[in-house]
């Protein structure tokens, strides 16, 4: 199992999408199990990749990592009951809770990879924060690399501060990134590629390029 085609992802995500009730995913359940099995045969090989550079994940099971199909809209106005995506995370204790990672999201036009820190609660943000301001050059110099430009262009930017957090002057010379609630960076990729068989090869390119934004993240909350 090394080559895995991901067209039969995409064609059940386009189909869920346009029919996301639960009549619909009952009477194709067995599309979706087909969906889910190929997904966790990617993970497989994509966690064999993501090995060969990042061994702090080698006590995962990478068929128990992708997140469920299923939406919580318990408190949403958005009352699908289905995820019109795949996604999975590999961390060194699963699937990214609070700690940084790799997750890898399959969805036709919307593929990506993503890593970094999500979401991180206030005592390991403040520690992020910290590392950032006491290590800022090091911190730039992960930024600035040829083999992270080649992927990136720098953090994501989606959930910041509208002031300066709390300890830091507003006239902080890199305020701009103490700022960020989250430390995140991510790649999208075409149909074309998601579908092609060496795809977990390439998804694993993008994620050493951005495993030095993980080990200085890691550091920083250890």
């Amino acid at each position: 199992m090394t080559d895995i085609n991901l067209s039969v992802i995409q064609t059940f995500l386009r189909a869920i999408a346009r029919n996301n009730n639960r009549e619909w995913f009952e009477k194709n359940k067995p599309k979706y199990l087909q969906a889910k099995t190929t997904f966790d045969d990617f993970v497989e090989v994509f966690h064999k990749e993501l090995l060969k550079f990042d061994e702090s994940l080698a006590g995962l099971n990478p068929r128990k990592l992708a997140f469920r199909i299923y939406r919580d809209v318990r408190f949403s106005k958005d009352k699908r009951p289905y995820k019109v995506n795949m996604g999975a995370g590999l961390s060194p204790r699963g699937k990214m809770d609070q700690e940084p990672g790799y997750y890898i999201h399959i969805e036709p036009g919307k593929s990506f990879i993503a890593g970094g820190f999500y979401m991180p609660n206030p005592e390991n943000l403040s520690k992020i924060r910290q590392e950032i301001d006491y290590n800022t050059k090091d911190f730039l110099k992960i930024l600035s690399d040829k083999k992270f430009k080649k992927f990136f262009s720098g953090l994501d930017v989606f959930d910041k501060l509208k002031t300066a957090p709390k300890g830091y002057a507003k006239d902080h010379p890199h305020l701009d990134i103490l700022k960020n609630k989250s430390f995140v960076v991510s790649h999208y990729f075409s149909d074309k590629q998601v579908r092609d068989k060496k795809f977990a090869k390439t998804a694993a390119e993008v994620a050493k390029a951005m495993k030095p934004l993980n080990d200085f993240l890691k550091s920083a909350v250890a």
